[in-house]
């Protein structure tokens, strides 16, 4: 078996702490200069240092170093006077934004923590959370707060109650943090049928920032990105690192994040050198061209199993990054180099400063190099625990019996992976029933709670399938009560108002019963695969009516892995999603001649709505005369019924 040596690897040592920034921006005092310097007090010294610099841009407007950590104190006093201080829970109900950054930034200057809440995830999820939380107050924006109200807690609307706000002092409120003071939580899908709050402190948030400041070279003159959401534990990563180094961070808008050449020329455009996106984006970006002379030097990615090598011809450096919430966004990290490897997909890297990664069998022994092992992570990174949960957290989190230091922990991740011979850790997948869906990570025991509540479901079963293209989806197995019909509409509407949109399973399978194991386990690998006879439907079906929705179903089929579509099925509702919606948009322009937007089919989800925009547009080049049309986007509609 490999030493210990030989398999627990760890990046040691970092060249440039936060007590450095300290002394370099000036601090007066010894004292001030030998402690560790925290998220608000390192973007309080990046203002001092320049304060005319950009500090955060969104599509409404920018905020500089100055103004970012005046309003930030300002809204941090108001919270003070609310009784938030060290341990006390804000809630922030926020898309991305620049209150979203302020908001965060003045909780952490008051000295709580805070919990990034989705506001377009389900009413019900919003107030479970809120409530096994235990916020004391919830900062949101007018349009937003209605649903907050029904709580114990206080509702800060940061945009009617700011002209109250802006009359407090613009200097901090006196604060001192410690490391082991709560800095923020985050809610992940459960396995128990209900989400758990990821408890994460300043000093393990404190070592990703100086890490990744580190491994990544951050300057004031780079230009990151904000394209998670808020409540995504990536969005973390997207703000601090660069805010405590000053750099710019930008914040595009939605439907440049959704079409993937879009969000390539707005990088480029806005000539940006960090960036994080999703795996399964990254994967396309990659099949993209981009100019030589691109500022981006590094695209991290992250957050599922990256199966795609860049090209040679790739102008920037492509980063592979894994972490659960857990272990504060990111334990290992690694280059990924130019080539084809068809033995396996590429790896994630090795464990970041201050962490350790081992692979252990079912009794906790290390595994050899090359065999597969649950994935293990100690180190500054690893969370508090879980909010409210001690047994889970006791569950979860054990006894490392690989230090002699007391109270040194393991986190369990359930991930199997091996150590490869040159060092570096491959992800092999999960060895429970979590599963990644686009970047997501999903609980599949919290949507089949939630499908059961439904009265027409007797239980049921969610298992992850690949699509023919390889992508995952979730497909649930349902057994109805007795006598009892269900529509698949029905379903998914049902679902959306207990879970979000990417936790909605694709297509819905009905059983005449669920296949056990012989020791009573509902045995996954015997159901059924989905097909014409067994996939759920809506009962009334209206074929296509004309020759643009016959031709727009024949593109849909394929794309969507279905038999046939009604006109007013939704492509959504169907298992679509925008990175399906770019490729329906290819389609489209292939067959008709004509470009739809996203921001059209988002409008006009169904096949009627899709076909009506189609006909407006070829319409509306025939109107313009514009050369070829009559025999190019027209012939395309007349041969189709041919």
């Amino acid at each position: 078996m490999a030493s210990q040596a030989e398999i627990v690897h760890s990046i040691h040592g970092v060249s440039q702490t936060l007590i450095n920034d300290a002394e370099a921006l000036g601090r007066r005092t010894s004292a001030a200069s030998a402690r560790v310097a925290f998220v608000p007090e390192l973007v309080s010294l990046q203002a001092e240092r320049a304060p005319d610099a950009l500090a955060v841009a969104d599509e409404s407007g920018a905020l500089t170093y100055r103004e970012l950590n005046s309003r930030a104190n300002q809204l941090a006093h108001h919270l003070r006077r609310l009784n938030v201080g060290p341990e006390v829970l804000v809630g922030l109900c926020f898309r991305r934004s620049l209150n979203f950054v302020v908001a965060a930034l003045g909780v952490m200057k008051a000295g709580g923590a805070y919990l990034p809440i989705d506001p377009d995830a389900p009413k019900a999820r919003i107030a479970t959370i809120l409530k096994a939380s235990q916020v004391s107050v919830v900062v949101s924006e007018q349009t937003m707060i209605e649903d907050l109200r029904a709580g114990s807690w206080y509702v800060v609307a940061m945009d009617t109650d700011w002209p109250v706000i802006a009359q407090l002092p613009s200097r901090p409120p006196a604060i001192r943090l410690t490391p082991g003071d709560l800095a923020y939580v985050i809610y992940t899908s459960g396995s128990t049928g209900e989400p758990k709050g990821v408890e994460i402190t300043h000093g393990s948030l404190s070592n990703l920032i100086s890490w990744h400041r580190k491994a990544f070279d951050v300057l004031p003159a780079d230009r990151a990105t904000h394209l998670a959401s808020p409540g995504f534990d990536a969005a973390v990563w997207e703000l601090w690192p660069y805010l405590t180094a000053g750099a710019c961070v930008h914040i595009p808008e939605k439907l440049v994040i959704a079409e993937p050449a879009a969000l390539r020329d707005w990088l480029v455009s806005e000539r940006i050198t960090i960036s994080f996106v999703p795996t399964a984006l990254a994967e396309q970006l990659m099949t993209l061209s981009w100019p030589s002379d691109v500022s981006l030097r590094f695209l991290l990615t992250g957050a599922d199993m990256l199966r795609r090598y860049p090209p040679c011809n790739l102008p920037f450096t492509l980063v592979n990054n894994y972490g659960p919430t857990e272990s504060t966004v990111v334990a290992t990290s690694g280059s990924v180099l130019p080539r084809q490897r068809a033995d396996r997909a590429p790896s994630i890297g090795r464990a970041i400063a201050n962490t350790q990664i081992y692979i252990l069998d079912e009794n906790l022994r290390q595994v050899p190099a090359g065999v597969a092992g649950e994935l293990h992570i100690a180190g500054a990174g690893l969370a508090r625990g879980y909010r409210n949960r001690p047994d889970l957290t006791a569950q979860k989190f054990i006894p490392s019996p690989f230090s002699r230091e007391p109270g040194s922990r393991l986190y369990k991740t359930g991930d199997l992976a091996c150590f490869l011979a040159d060092g570096q850790v491959a992800f092999l997948g999960r060895i429970d029933e979590q599963v990644k869906i686009r970047g997501y990570r999903v609980e599949l025991n919290e949507i089949a709670v939630a499908l059961e509540k439904h009265p027409a479901v007797q239980t049921s079963v969610v298992v992850p399938r690949e699509d023919v293209s390889g992508e995952k989806i979730l497909v649930a197995y349902v057994l109805p009560m007795p006598g009892s019909q269900i529509a698949e509409s029905e379903l998914k509407i049902f679902l959306g108002t207990y879970l979000p949109a990417y936790m909605v399973p694709a297509s819905f399978v009905q059983v005449d019963s669920l296949p056990l194991t012989t020791n009573g386990k509902i045995d996954r690998a015997a159901l059924p695969v989905p097909d014409a006879t067994n996939t759920i439907r809506d009962k009334v079906s209206v074929a296509p009516r004309t020759l643009v929705e016959e031709r727009l179903a024949a593109i849909l089929c394929p794309l969507l892995q279905l038999e046939s579509v009604s006109v007013d099925d939704n492509f959504f509702m169907l298992g679509g999603h925008s990175l399906l919606g770019t490729q329906l948009i290819a389609r489209i322009r292939d067959a008709f001649g004509v470009e739809i937007t996203l921001r059209a089919l988002f409008d006009n989800p169904t096949v009627m709505g899709i076909s009506a925009e189609i006909e407006r547009l070829i319409l509306a080049k025939l109107e313009n005369g514009e050369s070829g049309m009559r025999h190019g986007s027209m012939s395309h509609v007349s041969s189709m019924g041919d």
